[in-house]
């Protein structure tokens, strides 16, 4: 609980919690951490529809039209109402996966993007 308050106050008061100094807001943030070109998982979950993956395949090709269909793994809720899909998407740059993560919560179909 310690450490949770710890990272609030920090998070609130912009301070650095390794030297509990405050942080510099004018610096440059670090844009990523993920190294691209790479594949990257993305999970997309909605209620169990027929079209559900299809409209999400057409999505992502919307921004990535070398996406393969094949890269991609299915899995339905316990009760059966909803659905995940895993999508290994190749991505070149941060600003192509954030336009696929935007594309995908838009969707109406789309309930949850990981």
């Amino acid at each position: 609980m310690a450490e949770y308050l710890i990272a609030l106050d920090c998070l609130f008061n912009k301070t650095d919690m390794s030297t509990d100094k405050k942080t510099n807001e004018n610096a440059m943030p670090q844009e990523t951490l993920i190294e691209f070109p790479c594949d990257f998982p993305i999970k997309v979950m909605g209620e169990t529809h027929a079209d559900f993956s299809t409209e999400i395949i057409k999505t992502i090709q919307m921004v990535n039209p070398g996406f393969n269909a094949t890269q991609i793994e299915m899995r339905g809720s316990s009760g059966g109402k909803y659905i995940s899909l895993t999508c290994t998407v190749y991505v070149t740059s941060k600003p192509q996966l954030d336009d696929i993560y935007r594309a995908l919560t838009r969707h109406s179909m789309v309930k949850v993007v990981l």
